[in-house]
């Protein structure tokens, strides 16, 4: 389990936490919020007349940011109270469509592109007065637009760098499309973190009968992209580990792509085991459940698809059928970006936290604490499993 007095908390904090949670990440950041009070209310006694820890324990530390618009779409970010000299931590979700507002008239749903310039609007409201300015951005804007093939824009980059010159010090994102990106901030903090750990937990918690070893599991990569990530789960259970490759074909572009042809499997057998298939995204989900079918058809047992963003942008009714066909048995994702009420209800689905995994994260980084033990979750998958194998609650 993660536990907060494993962590360093040695150092004085650098300011007084300040959490903003912008429109559409409001009930994350209430259940962030809610931890760091919990803890605090814990040892903040402790500190209670070091000056150095003013502001230390408090009943809230979500402060209020608005971004009201005027009648032509245009905005302006407002903030409700002071915030000279905080240590603050801005929350976003760059991908809740379901945000609408008026634009003469017409009733328009929130793009990222909204999202990334309300935070821009909120930074600016600051002016500066911020000790520190951090910015968790789950689903890093842009992404997906991370490499440049012909002639293209290279948008992440350059969103990276306008976030860095607006006074950003830290950008922490969850499973980062594409890692290198940092590359175009090279001297200011970006962390990308992966939620294997809450996969594992979530997985193990539906289904009371997994044997997890090599002769009845496996890791699969739908992708050569995503190759890591299940080398990664492979390694830490000791599971084989198996990849499909997209043949595409390179003469023709659909939709922005080149199409694929058709999914190549590279790896041991899987007849008979369980696989877990993971991804950063699911998109549309063609890919994963043509890998899923693909899988059945050389015989896996049961198949679980974890993907640390739930898109599912082509709607859920292809997912039911291929629960109800047999071909998947779970869908993991996490509620770090959107998720409708349709999605929660399904009987397949398993939803993973990530609430405290980031209220630690920011209790660390207030304290200028290393977090390089809560981003390497291996001992903590090795303990959950034995506990596991144990007939213990996980």
């Amino acid at each position: 389990m993660i536990r907060r007095n494993d962590r360093n908390l040695d150092n004085i904090p650098i300011g007084a936490l300040g959490l903003i949670a912008l429109e559409g990440c409001e009930e994350m950041g209430q259940k962030v919020n809610d931890y760091l009070v919990k803890w605090r209310r814990e040892d903040g006694h402790i500190h209670k007349d070091d000056v150095a820890f003013s502001g230390y324990e408090r009943d809230n530390y979500l402060i209020s940011a608005k971004v009201p618009r005027f009648g032509s779409g245009e905005a302006k970010g407002i903030i409700g109270e002071s915030v000279r000299g905080m240590d603050i931590y801005l929350m976003v979700d760059v991908c809740n469509y379901s945000l609408t507002y008026s634009l003469t008239g017409h009733i328009n749903h929130m793009s990222p592109d909204d999202h990334f310039q309300n935070l821009k609007r909120v930074i600016a409201a600051i002016g500066g007065k911020g000790r520190r300015i951090n910015v968790i951005m789950p689903f890093l804007y842009e992404s997906r637009q991370h490499k440049r093939s012909s002639r293209e824009s290279l948008d992440c980059a350059l969103a990276l760098q306008e976030l860095v010159r607006m006074g950003v010090d830290n950008i922490i994102t969850f499973d980062a499309h594409d890692p290198r990106v940092q590359n175009a901030i090279p001297l200011n903090g970006f962390e990308t973190v992966r939620p294997t750990y809450q996969f594992v937990k979530g997985l193990l918690r539906r289904f009371d009968d997994l044997k997890i070893d090599s002769s009845h599991m496996m890791a699969i990569s739908p992708d050569e992209g995503a190759t890591s990530r299940a080398v990664y789960l492979a390694n830490v259970l000791n599971l084989d580990m198996g990849m499909f490759y997209k043949r595409r074909d390179y003469t023709r572009m659909v939709g922005g792509r080149n199409p694929i042809v058709a999914h190549e499997f590279l790896g041991s057998s899987v007849e008979g085991k369980d696989v877990i298939i993971l991804d950063d995204m699911i998109s549309s989900g063609d890919s994963i459940l043509d890998v899923a079918r693909q899988l059945k058809q050389r015989k896996a047992k049961r198949i679980f698809a974890a993907a640390t963003f739930g898109l599912f942008t082509n709607g859920m009714e292809k997912f039911d059928k291929a629960y109800e066909d047999g071909i998947l048995d779970a869908i993991l994702t996490t509620n770090l970006i959107y998720q409708t009420p349709e999605l929660l209800e399904k009987p397949y689905y398993i939803n993973c936290d990530m609430s405290k995994y980031i209220a630690l994260m920011i209790d660390t980084l207030n304290h200028d604490g290393s977090i390089s033990s809560i981003l390497n979750p291996s001992e903590r998958i090795q303990d959950v499993i034995e506990r596991y194998k144990r007939g213990e609650e996980v």
